[in-house]
């Protein structure tokens, strides 16, 4: 059984002034070893360790197995504050929300998953989607899944497996434990390195079927967070890593990069008209891009809450203003290191991590510029044309 090999968890720290000090703690310990991260390309256990002791792997848990869920907009603060320090910190710490999609399991198998305790790291790679030998009992299953994100500090990992009768067709997701698997360290890219977004291999992995579930199919329990749009919220988790890159970027705007006089001897960037304007412009789309992406968020949980129904219109909003802060965020970064001029080059310079990092999560394929076009064709009342949309 994947629930971790450990008798105990790391837990918490309760709910209140000690949870914010580990919070706080995390953020600096994060600001001493960022870099160790980023060139070890992986967040380590110990520091997801650290982040447990923050709750950030109890926020999604359901409240029936001891978790202490938050409103979606609570929890996206939390990671963008992650992502103004390091965004692929802020990336591995997002999948701190995942856990919601443990609710399709079989109640007795979600039972088993936090017997060890509430503050679960689950991570996974989903595709390409393998073909699972079905046998008595559950899946025989063998093949690479590629970006496993965070897979050096997880609890549990899920796999991608393609669906058949049983599950409608939809692809299921197996929930394996870490140890099963091996993994091919091939996460050789020049941005969100600390992510550890390694493939990983089984080979003749037997996975029962109770281990088995829908991605996004029917939860077993009912409670707010479950009830939330779940494919929505595994995009607007990314995008909130752009936001925090972003606000650290314009920050260094303001804060440094202004004061810097030119190699050439000329006034200092702040006083310069382009640079003025070009942060003025970016601080307002930025926010502009940030209320509408929490706006959502916001008007679609009172939803859930309130059990009222959650309609098309308002999931294709929310992968919209998912879309348009990933979008938004990337630009405001491009702005600012513009801004800076040549010095922003060097490897060195501090907005080399925000730009790097933030030109990631807009190329994924649930923030990808065709996820606008999907948006508005459900607006529209048309067909989105992308599976598993919204």
């Amino acid at each position: 059984m994947p629930t971790n090999s450990a008798t105990q968890r790391i837990a918490a720290e309760p709910a209140g002034p000690l949870r914010e000090r580990a919070f706080e703690q995390a953020l600096e310990v994060l600001r001493d070893r960022r870099d160790e991260f980023n060139a070890q390309r992986f967040v380590p256990k110990d520091y997801i360790d650290l982040l447990k002791k923050a709750g950030m792997y109890r926020a999604s848990t359901p409240k029936v197995f001891g978790g202490e869920p938050i409103a979606p907009s609570a929890f996206m603060k939390l990671v963008e504050r992650i992502s103004e320090v390091d965004p692929a910190t802020g990336w591995v710490s997002s999948f701190g929300s995942s856990l919601i999609y443990l609710a399709a399991l079989p109640i007795e198998t979600q039972r088993k998953i936090y017997a060890a305790g509430p503050d679960v790291a689950f991570g996974a790679a989903l595709f390409p989607l393998r073909e699972g030998r079905s046998v008595p009992g559950g899946y025989v299953c063998s093949g690479v899944w590629q970006f496993a994100s965070g897979c050096r500090g997880v609890d549990i990992l899920g796999i991608g497996l393609s669906g058949g009768p049983q599950s409608q067709g939809r692809p299921l997701t197996a929930v394996v434990a870490p140890e099963d698997v091996e993994i091919i360290e091939n996460w050789d890219v020049a941005g969100m390195q600390a992510t550890g977004s390694h493939a990983i291999r089984t080979e003749n992995l037997f996975v029962a079927e109770e281990m088995t579930f829908v991605r996004g199919g029917e939860p077993q329990i009912d409670e707010p967070l479950v009830r939330y749009p779940s494919l929505a919220y595994a995009a607007q988790v990314l995008a909130v890593v752009t936001l925090g890159a972003a606000r650290a970027a314009l920050d260094y705007t303001v804060d440094g990069g202004a004061a810097h006089t030119s190699i050439t001897g000329g006034s200092a960037k702040g006083n310069r008209s382009v640079y003025k304007t070009g942060l003025a412009r970016a601080e307002a789309e930025l926010r502009s891009a940030r209320a509408f992406f929490y706006d959502s968020s916001d008007e679609v949980w009172e939803k859930a809450v309130n059990g009222e129904p959650i309609t098309d219109r308002d999931q294709a909003m929310l992968r919209l203003a998912a879309t348009h802060a990933a979008h938004v965020g990337r630009a405001a970064v491009l702005t600012a290191f513009d801004l800076a001029g040549t010095g922003a080059i060097y490897q060195t310079h501090p907005l080399q991590r925000f730009l790097r990092d933030a030109l990631i999560p807009a190329q994924h394929a649930m923030l990808a510029n065709n996820t606008y076009e999907a948006a508005g064709a459900l607006l529209l009342g048309l067909d989105a044309g992308i599976p598993s949309f919204p």
